[in-house]
């Protein structure tokens, strides 16, 4: 099995920062790109960010520059930092990632059970 857990949502007001955590962990080969999701109410599951095995990093147009996507491959954990948070910024937040199973020929996509994260004053 694999797990994604999740952390450091939470409630923030509009301008402040936050940072996000996931933690894949289970029978885990090798993990390619890992990121995040995030889902409004009433809106469809958008791209944050991304970021490849080799540090390659692709972010959604309303958060560049203001979020910062990275991980540690040697603990198989993507972090977002969140700067510059805006109300709209609200949502809930998924891990994602594409790894390989110990005793699979092919990658599968994973998700967290997501993370709320709210803006409001």
């Amino acid at each position: 099995q694999v797990q994604l857990v999740e952390s450091g949502g939470g409630l923030v007001q509009p301008g402040g920062s936050l940072r996000l955590s996931c933690a894949a962990s289970g029978s885990i080969f090798s993990i390619n790109a890992m990121g995040w999701y995030r889902q409004a109410p009433g809106k469809e599951r958008e791209l944050v960010a991304t970021i490849t095995s080799s540090g390659s990093t692709n972010y959604g147009d309303s958060v560049k520059g203001r979020f910062t996507i990275s991980r540690d491959n040697a603990k198989n954990t993507v972090y977002l930092q969140m700067n510059s948070l805006k109300p709209e910024d609200t949502a809930v937040y998924y891990c994602n990632t594409i790894l390989r199973r110990f005793g699979w020929t092919s990658f599968s996509n994973y998700w967290g059970q997501g993370t709320q994260v709210t803006v409001s004053s």
